[in-house]
């Protein structure tokens, strides 16, 4: 996964900076978690899954605008914060389907748990095939139970994380550099499955806001 995996949105416009100003942090706070649960609903709403759709094809293709930016700014184990976490597994993965299923597979190989089960892409996954199983995860987000979206998607970053670190080993002593970005990409992605699982442990207790 490139950079842009860690912020790989758009500066604020200056539409943006006319709904919430920079300056105040409480009422990004409060649009945050409003904008979050509103495009939630609106979407599960919708039993035709078309509007789940499109928000899925639409996500793919431009990325994340100026209201997720406030999604970035949220904690963690928040509403906002875990659909930013999802947001941005969906556009690493597009950004780069072909090194994203490298080291998914390495994961799937290296990684003695039900994680790859848990996440559910084929054996092995093709790039197109990790692609549309990140769509899918989404779409489960807005469509299905929301708590097993984001376990699916906590056990797609496990995988991936030891991926990202048993191919770190090996390049350790020819290539550190990438040894090094790597490691970072491993340790991001293990950080943002805790979130998840925890994210989904809230949900099932209506306790995720």
């Amino acid at each position: 996964m490139p950079e842009q995996f860690s912020r790989p949105v758009r500066r604020p416009s200056s539409a943006f900076d006319n709904i919430v100003s920079a300056h105040d942090p409480a009422e990004e706070t409060r649009i945050a978690h409003a904008t979050a649960s509103a495009l939630l609903t609106r979407v599960r709403a919708d039993e035709s899954g078309v509007s789940a759709d499109r928000l899925v094809a639409f996500t793919a293709e431009h990325g994340i605008d100026e209201i997720a930016e406030l999604w970035s700014k949220a904690p963690a184990r928040t509403l906002p914060g875990a659909l930013w976490r999802l947001y941005l597994l969906q556009l690493a993965i597009h950004t780069d389907p072909h090194t994203a299923a490298l080291l998914y597979e390495r994961g799937r190989v290296e990684l003695a748990s039900v994680d790859a089960i848990v996440a559910g892409a084929p054996v092995p996954a093709s790039p197109d095939e990790i692609v549309a199983l990140i769509d899918t995860i989404l779409r489960g987000a807005f469509r299905g139970d929301f708590a097993v979206a984001l376990d699916r998607a906590a056990s797609f970053c496990r995988v991936h994380a030891s991926g990202a670190t048993h191919t770190a080993d090996d390049y350790e002593l020819t290539e550190p550099s990438r040894a090094s970005e790597l490691t970072t990409r491993a340790l991001r992605l293990s950080s943002y499955a805790q979130d998840l699982t925890a994210a989904a442990t809230l949900w099932r207790t209506d306790a995720l806001v």
